[in-house]
């Protein structure tokens, strides 16, 4: 795991050293149509914001590296509004689908490095009298200046089932992470090269199961998901056939790792890493899991209160943040998996599926 262990410079220089003096902050989405802007260190919400007709909630969460704005997936996964984050005021705002076609757009998005393009999967259809006419998915590349009309700059195809994109740390390649994992040009939109997922070919496993849908790597440059798959080679009666795993990719050298780390025993929808140990990584759950990449092992495990969908941790690596699902963010000491505060969304509306981000302002 020496890659994962190592910090790019570039990514120091785009993440770590935001600002001097800048302040981390939680950012999710909470139904129907809020932002929350959440101090961690008060254990308190700051600000909320209000999406202009946002639907029923609030999906993928991406911000500029300034803090300063927010994208918001929303409008049924029909629209991103960009929101200033000083002002509260809609800067941006993209709305998909049109009289002739319907346009949706699930999970994967992201924003270049600089903040100047924002990148959307979409799922077009065509409607037609009787029927819906289904088209090629594609990414649509937004300008970020473009105001509240804005309409895509270029689009390039993508593999279907995308679910999350992940620019690298030098905004030169896009990740589309589907069954597998194809690496695009973010210009041309032409794949430079792919890492084996669901097509992994390991000998003697099953293809992996793999659930992934949210973007959680700001502290690291590093996405992580769990997998799991099933040994063939043992009895289906065996405890040890069942394996659950995770897998690495560093956005910024391109490292791809795959390592199981335990017989199956729990499930994990999301996991992140440490900024300070990047061997290892948290995943939650209906728990809170510890794992040692390195050594391919849980190291511990805790219950949790309830279901918690997303997982995210302090820049120091001190506190991790769980939340998604409800109206609660719970925050537990990294050492030990102690449960450490809770900070609870004031309205008592859930967060559901949101995003759960780091940002620095």
């Amino acid at each position: 795991m020496t890659a994962l262990r190592a910090l790019p410079a570039l990514f120091l220089t785009m993440s770590v050293t935001v600002s001097v003096s800048a302040k981390e902050y939680l950012l999710t989405g909470v139904k129907p149509d809020q932002l929350a802007l959440i101090d961690p260190a008060a254990r308190q919400v700051e600000r909320t914001y209000t999406i202009p007709d946002a639907g029923t909630g609030v999906l993928t969460l991406v911000n500029s590296a300034d803090g300063k704005r927010a994208y918001a997936l929303v409008n049924r996964w029909e629209s991103v509004s960009g929101i200033d984050l000083d002002t509260g005021e809609q800067v941006f705002r993209a709305d998909f689908s049109t009289l002739e076609r319907r346009i949706k757009a699930t999970f994967a998005m992201d924003l270049s490095p600089d903040g100047k393009e924002l990148y959307v999967y979409q799922l077009p259809v065509r409607r037609l009298p009787d029927s819906y006419q289904v088209e090629d998915t594609y990414i649509a590349v937004y300008d970020t200046s473009a105001g509240l009309d804005a309409k895509p700059v270029r689009t390039f195809p993508a593999p279907r089932r995308t679910a999350i994109l992940a620019t690298s740390t030098d905004g030169s390649k896009l990740y589309a992470i589907s069954w597998d994992v194809t690496i695009l040009d973010a210009q041309t939109g032409r794949t430079l090269g792919s890492h084996r997922l669901r097509n992994w070919a390991r000998p003697d496993y099953s293809e992996p199961d793999v659930l992934g849908i949210w973007p959680q790597w700001e502290q690291t440059g590093i996405y992580t998901n769990p997998y799991y798959a099933v040994r063939t080679d043992l009895s289906p009666d065996d405890p040890a056939a069942y394996k659950t795993g995770i897998f690495a990719l560093d956005l910024a050298s391109d490292d791809f790792r795959i390592m199981d780390f335990e017989d199956t025993s729990a499930i994990i929808f999301s996991s992140v890493v440490n900024p300070v140990n990047r061997d290892e990584a948290f995943g939650v759950y209906t728990t809170l899991s510890k794992i040692d990449m390195a050594a391919g092992k849980l190291l511990k495990r805790v219950d949790l209160d309830h279901t918690y969908y997303t997982v995210n941790i302090s820049g120091d690596g001190k506190e991790v943040y769980v939340g998604g699902t409800m109206d609660d963010i719970a925050i537990y000491d990294s050492s030990s998996l102690e449960k450490i505060g809770t900070i609870k969304i004031e309205s008592g509306n859930d967060m559901a599926l949101s995003s759960l981000r780091i940002i620095h302002r």
